[in-house]
Protein backbone atom coordinates (compact mmCIF):
# COMPACT_ATOMS: atom_id res chain seq x y z
CA UNK A 1 0.00 0.00 0.00
CA UNK A 2 2.79 2.07 0.64
CA UNK A 3 4.14 1.71 -2.55
CA UNK A 4 1.48 2.40 -4.15
CA UNK A 5 1.19 5.76 -2.92
CA UNK A 6 4.41 6.52 -3.30
CA UNK A 7 4.55 5.61 -6.70
CA UNK A 8 3.03 9.06 -8.12
CA UNK A 9 6.15 11.34 -5.58
CA UNK A 10 8.64 8.67 -6.34
CA UNK A 11 8.26 9.08 -10.15
CA UNK A 12 8.25 12.70 -9.52
CA UNK A 13 11.39 12.97 -7.56
CA UNK A 14 12.99 10.79 -9.73
CA UNK A 15 12.27 13.03 -12.96
CA UNK A 16 13.59 16.27 -11.55
CA UNK A 17 16.83 14.25 -10.28
CA UNK A 18 17.45 12.93 -13.82
CA UNK A 19 16.81 16.72 -15.04
CA UNK A 20 19.16 18.63 -12.58
CA UNK A 21 21.82 15.60 -11.28
CA UNK A 22 20.84 17.39 -7.45
CA UNK A 23 18.87 15.49 -4.82
CA UNK A 24 18.02 19.08 -2.78
CA UNK A 25 17.39 20.60 -6.52
CA UNK A 26 15.32 17.50 -7.27
CA UNK A 27 13.16 18.03 -3.08
CA UNK A 28 13.15 22.00 -4.12
CA UNK A 29 11.48 21.52 -7.23
CA UNK A 30 9.42 18.56 -5.93
CA UNK A 31 8.02 20.91 -3.75
CA UNK A 32 7.26 23.89 -5.89
CA UNK A 33 5.05 21.09 -8.09
CA UNK A 34 3.07 20.02 -5.25
CA UNK A 35 2.09 23.78 -4.25
CA UNK A 36 1.25 24.25 -8.35
CA UNK A 37 -0.85 21.43 -8.44
CA UNK A 38 -2.73 22.05 -5.02
CA UNK A 39 -3.24 26.05 -5.79
CA UNK A 40 -6.49 26.11 -6.80
CA UNK A 41 -7.86 24.11 -4.05
CA UNK A 42 -5.62 26.33 -1.97
CA UNK A 43 -7.13 29.46 -3.59
CA UNK A 44 -10.94 28.36 -2.38
CA UNK A 45 -9.27 27.73 0.85
CA UNK A 46 -7.74 31.40 1.47
CA UNK A 47 -11.02 33.37 -0.03
CA UNK A 48 -12.69 31.95 3.00
CA UNK A 49 -10.32 32.47 5.25
CA UNK A 50 -10.05 35.87 3.82
CA UNK A 51 -13.90 36.04 4.32
CA UNK A 52 -13.67 35.07 8.02
CA UNK A 53 -11.18 37.19 9.35
CA UNK A 54 -12.79 40.09 7.83
CA UNK A 55 -16.13 39.03 9.63
CA UNK A 56 -13.97 39.52 13.00
CA UNK A 57 -15.86 42.35 14.07
CA UNK A 58 -19.40 41.09 13.65
CA UNK A 59 -18.26 37.16 15.22
CA UNK A 60 -17.43 39.56 18.11
CA UNK A 61 -20.85 41.32 18.73
CA UNK A 62 -21.96 37.91 18.34
CA UNK A 63 -20.02 37.13 20.97
CA UNK A 64 -21.45 40.10 23.10
CA UNK A 65 -24.97 39.51 22.59
CA UNK A 66 -25.26 36.31 23.01
CA UNK A 67 -22.59 35.99 25.66
CA UNK A 68 -25.22 33.87 28.42
CA UNK A 69 -26.42 31.67 25.48
CA UNK A 70 -23.79 29.93 24.07
CA UNK A 71 -26.08 27.99 21.53
CA UNK A 72 -27.93 30.48 20.03
CA UNK A 73 -24.53 31.80 19.48
CA UNK A 74 -23.73 28.71 17.50
CA UNK A 75 -26.80 29.15 15.02
CA UNK A 76 -26.30 32.45 14.61
CA UNK A 77 -22.53 32.72 14.20
CA UNK A 78 -23.55 29.32 11.35
CA UNK A 79 -26.22 31.72 9.64
CA UNK A 80 -23.48 34.35 9.67
CA UNK A 81 -21.09 31.59 7.61
CA UNK A 82 -23.98 30.42 5.44
CA UNK A 83 -24.87 33.81 4.28
CA UNK A 84 -21.28 34.82 3.43
CA UNK A 85 -21.01 31.73 1.95
CA UNK A 86 -17.99 30.71 4.34
CA UNK A 87 -17.14 27.13 5.06
CA UNK A 88 -14.97 27.61 8.61
CA UNK A 89 -13.03 24.15 8.10
CA UNK A 90 -12.21 24.50 4.31
CA UNK A 91 -8.67 26.19 5.54
CA UNK A 92 -8.25 23.74 8.21
CA UNK A 93 -8.02 21.03 5.47
CA UNK A 94 -5.73 22.36 2.99
CA UNK A 95 -3.54 23.72 5.09
CA UNK A 96 -2.90 20.09 6.51
CA UNK A 97 -1.76 18.98 3.44
CA UNK A 98 1.80 19.32 3.40
CA UNK A 99 1.85 16.76 6.66
CA UNK A 100 0.92 13.58 4.54
CA UNK A 101 3.29 14.44 1.70
CA UNK A 102 6.21 14.76 3.85
CA UNK A 103 5.09 11.63 5.18
CA UNK A 104 5.35 10.08 1.66
CA UNK A 105 8.48 12.39 1.04
CA UNK A 106 10.04 10.31 4.15
CA UNK A 107 9.49 6.56 2.73
CA UNK A 108 10.70 7.75 -0.23
CA UNK A 109 13.96 8.83 1.75
CA UNK A 110 14.54 6.49 3.50
CA UNK A 111 13.94 3.53 1.38
CA UNK A 112 15.77 4.94 -2.15
CA UNK A 113 16.29 1.75 -3.79
CA UNK A 114 12.81 0.37 -3.41
CA UNK A 115 11.14 3.30 -3.05
CA UNK A 116 12.94 5.94 -5.43
CA UNK A 117 14.68 3.67 -7.70
CA UNK A 118 11.60 1.31 -7.19
CA UNK A 119 13.56 -2.01 -7.37
CA UNK A 120 11.52 -5.09 -5.83
CA UNK A 121 11.97 -6.61 -2.57
CA UNK A 122 13.81 -9.53 -4.14
CA UNK A 123 16.44 -7.19 -6.43
CA UNK A 124 17.51 -5.54 -3.25
CA UNK A 125 18.30 -8.39 -1.49
CA UNK A 126 20.28 -9.33 -4.21
CA UNK A 127 21.72 -5.52 -4.29
CA UNK A 128 22.36 -6.35 -0.46
CA UNK A 129 24.17 -9.13 -1.00
CA UNK A 130 26.92 -7.99 -3.37
CA UNK A 131 27.35 -4.59 -0.99
CA UNK A 132 27.35 -7.33 2.03
CA UNK A 133 29.85 -9.86 0.01
CA UNK A 134 31.90 -6.64 -0.93
CA UNK A 135 32.58 -5.58 2.28
CA UNK A 136 29.45 -3.33 3.36
CA UNK A 137 28.01 -3.30 7.19
CA UNK A 138 24.91 -2.03 8.22
CA UNK A 139 25.00 0.42 10.80
CA UNK A 140 21.28 2.09 11.70
CA UNK A 141 18.61 -0.40 10.54
CA UNK A 142 16.15 2.25 10.20
CA UNK A 143 18.17 4.10 7.33
CA UNK A 144 19.60 0.84 5.70
CA UNK A 145 18.79 1.43 2.56
CA UNK A 146 20.49 5.13 2.74
CA UNK A 147 23.63 3.25 4.02
CA UNK A 148 23.76 1.02 1.30
CA UNK A 149 23.04 3.72 -1.62
CA UNK A 150 26.02 5.48 -0.25
CA UNK A 151 27.94 2.02 -0.31
CA UNK A 152 26.42 1.59 -4.08
CA UNK A 153 27.56 5.21 -5.20
CA UNK A 154 31.27 4.76 -3.60
CA UNK A 155 31.52 1.46 -5.75
CA UNK A 156 29.60 2.30 -8.78
CA UNK A 157 31.94 0.72 -11.21
CA UNK A 158 30.74 -3.06 -9.08
CA UNK A 159 27.21 -2.35 -9.45
CA UNK A 160 26.51 -0.25 -12.89
CA UNK A 161 24.20 -2.38 -15.09
CA UNK A 162 23.63 -4.87 -12.67
CA UNK A 163 20.13 -4.22 -11.54
CA UNK A 164 17.47 -3.08 -13.77
CA UNK A 165 16.52 0.74 -12.29
CA UNK A 166 19.48 1.18 -9.91
CA UNK A 167 20.90 4.75 -9.29
CA UNK A 168 24.25 6.24 -8.67
CA UNK A 169 21.94 8.90 -6.20
CA UNK A 170 24.62 11.95 -4.89
CA UNK A 171 22.70 13.03 -1.72
CA UNK A 172 25.32 16.34 -1.11
CA UNK A 173 23.98 19.29 -1.83
CA UNK A 174 25.68 22.73 -1.10
CA UNK A 175 28.30 20.83 0.94
CA UNK A 176 25.64 19.16 3.21
CA UNK A 177 24.78 15.25 3.25
CA UNK A 178 20.74 15.30 2.88
CA UNK A 179 21.16 11.93 4.30
CA UNK A 180 22.19 12.73 7.62
CA UNK A 181 19.70 13.20 11.12
CA UNK A 182 20.57 16.17 13.09
CA UNK A 183 20.30 14.69 16.22
CA UNK A 184 23.54 12.37 15.52
CA UNK A 185 25.70 15.52 15.00
CA UNK A 186 24.80 16.83 17.87
CA UNK A 187 26.29 13.78 19.86
CA UNK A 188 29.20 14.12 17.80
CA UNK A 189 29.90 18.12 17.15
CA UNK A 190 32.26 19.41 15.13
CA UNK A 191 32.56 22.93 13.85
CA UNK A 192 32.52 22.28 10.39
CA UNK A 193 30.15 23.58 7.17
CA UNK A 194 28.55 20.05 6.80
CA UNK A 195 27.79 19.65 10.21
CA UNK A 196 26.73 23.47 11.02
CA UNK A 197 24.58 23.25 7.86
CA UNK A 198 22.87 20.22 8.66
CA UNK A 199 22.11 21.41 12.42
CA UNK A 200 20.79 25.01 10.28
CA UNK A 201 18.26 23.18 8.78
CA UNK A 202 15.87 22.58 11.26
CA UNK A 203 16.38 25.61 12.66
CA UNK A 204 15.96 28.14 10.06
CA UNK A 205 12.80 25.86 9.09
CA UNK A 206 11.35 26.49 12.27
CA UNK A 207 11.55 30.06 12.06
CA UNK A 208 10.12 30.15 8.73
CA UNK A 209 7.31 28.18 9.94
CA UNK A 210 6.79 30.85 12.30
CA UNK A 211 6.94 33.31 9.54
CA UNK A 212 4.83 31.73 7.78
CA UNK A 213 1.71 32.02 10.45
CA UNK A 214 2.30 35.51 10.85
CA UNK A 215 2.03 36.11 6.89
CA UNK A 216 -1.16 33.77 7.19
CA UNK A 217 -2.64 35.22 10.33
CA UNK A 218 -2.22 38.60 8.94
CA UNK A 219 -3.15 38.53 5.47
CA UNK A 220 -6.35 36.86 6.93
CA UNK A 221 -7.37 39.98 8.50
CA UNK A 222 -6.59 38.52 11.52
CA UNK A 223 -4.78 40.53 13.82
CA UNK A 224 -5.16 40.36 16.94
CA UNK A 225 -5.33 36.23 18.17
CA UNK A 226 -7.11 34.21 20.97
CA UNK A 227 -4.89 32.51 23.69
CA UNK A 228 -5.87 28.75 21.54
CA UNK A 229 -4.44 30.27 18.42
CA UNK A 230 -1.38 31.77 19.36
CA UNK A 231 -0.34 28.44 21.45
CA UNK A 232 -1.13 26.92 17.56
CA UNK A 233 1.57 29.61 16.29
CA UNK A 234 3.84 28.53 18.57
CA UNK A 235 3.65 24.89 18.69
CA UNK A 236 3.72 24.52 14.33
CA UNK A 237 7.56 25.74 14.45
CA UNK A 238 8.17 23.64 17.41
CA UNK A 239 7.01 21.11 15.89
CA UNK A 240 8.97 21.71 12.96
CA UNK A 241 12.11 22.14 14.54
CA UNK A 242 11.67 18.80 16.76
CA UNK A 243 10.79 16.74 13.25
CA UNK A 244 13.71 18.41 11.54
CA UNK A 245 16.24 17.02 14.16
CA UNK A 246 15.11 13.60 14.11
CA UNK A 247 14.73 13.16 10.40
CA UNK A 248 17.01 13.01 7.48
CA UNK A 249 18.10 16.82 6.50
CA UNK A 250 16.04 16.10 3.30
CA UNK A 251 13.07 16.51 4.87
CA UNK A 252 14.11 19.29 6.66
CA UNK A 253 15.18 20.95 2.78
CA UNK A 254 11.71 19.91 1.99
CA UNK A 255 9.65 21.57 4.60
CA UNK A 256 12.07 24.77 4.24
CA UNK A 257 11.03 24.79 0.34
CA UNK A 258 7.35 24.88 1.62
CA UNK A 259 7.64 27.49 3.99
CA UNK A 260 8.84 29.80 1.62
CA UNK A 261 6.35 29.00 -1.15
CA UNK A 262 4.12 29.41 1.54
CA UNK A 263 4.86 32.75 2.79
CA UNK A 264 5.43 34.02 -1.03
CA UNK A 265 1.67 32.36 -1.73
CA UNK A 266 -0.56 33.67 1.38
CA UNK A 267 1.11 37.32 1.43
CA UNK A 268 -0.12 37.06 -2.61
CA UNK A 269 -3.38 35.56 -2.20
CA UNK A 270 -3.89 37.43 0.69
CA UNK A 271 -3.85 41.05 -0.82
CA UNK A 272 -5.46 39.59 -4.32
CA UNK A 273 -8.42 38.59 -2.23
CA UNK A 274 -8.71 41.21 0.11
CA UNK A 275 -8.63 43.32 -2.84
CA UNK A 276 -11.49 41.81 -4.48
CA UNK A 277 -13.49 40.48 -1.97
CA UNK A 278 -13.22 44.80 -1.02
CA UNK A 279 -14.53 45.16 -4.24
CA UNK A 280 -17.19 42.78 -3.97
CA UNK A 281 -18.74 44.26 -0.77
CA UNK A 282 -18.18 48.12 -2.29
CA UNK A 283 -20.26 46.66 -5.28
CA UNK A 284 -23.07 45.03 -2.80
CA UNK A 285 -23.18 48.29 -0.59
CA UNK A 286 -23.93 50.33 -3.47
CA UNK A 287 -26.82 48.02 -5.04
CA UNK A 288 -27.87 48.52 -1.24
CA UNK A 289 -27.70 52.38 -1.64
CA UNK A 290 -29.34 52.79 -5.14
CA UNK A 291 -32.13 50.61 -3.72
CA UNK A 292 -32.30 52.85 -0.78
CA UNK A 293 -32.61 55.74 -2.51
CA UNK A 294 -34.84 54.23 -5.40
CA UNK A 295 -37.56 53.63 -2.46
CA UNK A 296 -37.20 56.88 -1.05
CA UNK A 297 -37.61 58.54 -4.20
CA UNK A 298 -40.71 56.61 -5.14
CA UNK A 299 -42.24 57.23 -1.25
CA UNK A 300 -41.39 61.55 -2.35
CA UNK A 301 -43.37 61.10 -5.58
CA UNK A 302 -45.96 59.04 -4.11
CA UNK A 303 -46.67 61.78 -1.43
CA UNK A 304 -46.37 64.74 -3.75
CA UNK A 305 -48.97 63.12 -6.01
CA UNK A 306 -51.61 62.31 -3.12
CA UNK A 307 -50.95 66.45 -2.16
CA UNK A 308 -51.45 67.49 -5.64
CA UNK A 309 -54.51 65.50 -6.39
CA UNK A 310 -55.88 63.98 -3.16
CA UNK A 311 -58.64 61.34 -3.50
CA UNK A 312 -61.85 61.61 -2.48
CA UNK A 313 -63.00 60.55 0.55
CA UNK A 314 -65.79 58.43 0.93
CA UNK A 315 -69.08 59.42 2.15
CA UNK A 316 -70.38 56.92 4.86
CA UNK A 317 -74.37 56.73 4.70
CA UNK A 318 -76.25 58.33 7.29
CA UNK A 319 -76.92 56.13 10.60
CA UNK A 320 -80.26 55.17 10.87
CA UNK A 321 -82.14 56.11 14.22
CA UNK A 322 -82.22 52.87 16.32
CA UNK A 323 -85.83 51.49 16.77
CA UNK A 324 -86.45 51.01 20.49
CA UNK A 325 -87.92 47.75 21.34
CA UNK A 326 -90.16 46.70 24.08
CA UNK A 327 -88.94 45.08 27.09
CA UNK A 328 -89.65 42.00 27.20
CA UNK A 329 -91.29 41.96 30.61
CA UNK A 330 -94.11 44.69 29.30
CA UNK A 331 -94.58 42.64 26.40
CA UNK A 332 -95.13 39.69 28.25
CA UNK A 333 -97.20 41.99 31.44
CA UNK A 334 -100.23 40.06 32.22
CA UNK A 335 -101.46 42.05 35.28
CA UNK A 336 -98.76 41.74 38.45
CA UNK A 337 -97.00 39.42 36.52
CA UNK A 338 -94.28 41.00 34.09
CA UNK A 339 -93.48 37.52 32.18
CA UNK A 340 -96.90 35.85 31.78
CA UNK A 341 -97.69 36.10 28.89
CA UNK A 342 -96.20 33.71 26.05
CA UNK A 343 -95.60 33.03 22.35
CA UNK A 344 -98.95 30.91 22.41
CA UNK A 345 -100.79 33.44 25.12
CA UNK A 346 -104.33 32.88 24.26
CA UNK A 347 -106.70 36.02 26.85
CA UNK A 348 -109.49 33.37 27.62
CA UNK A 349 -108.00 29.86 28.12
CA UNK A 350 -108.49 30.14 31.70
CA UNK A 351 -112.37 31.72 31.46
CA UNK A 352 -114.76 29.03 32.86
CA UNK A 353 -117.21 29.15 29.64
Amino acid sequence: MIRLVTAPFAWLMRLFYSLTGSYGVALILFTLAVKLVMLPFQMKSKKSMVRMGRLADKQKELEKKYANNKMKYQEELQKLYTEEGINPMGGCLWSMIPLPIMIFLYYIIRMPITHFMRLSDTAYEEVKTLALSMGHTIGNVGYEQIGMTRFISEHWSSFEGKFDGLLNVNFDFLGLDLTAVPMDFIKNFEATWPVIGVLAIPVISGALSYLMTKVTSSSNGQQQQQASMKGIMLMMPLMSVYIGFILPAALGVYWLANSIFSILQEATLGKYFNKKIQAEEDEREAKRAAARQLRMEEAKRQALEEKEHPKPKKKLPPKQPEKKKNPTNEAGRVGERPYARGRSYVADRYDEN
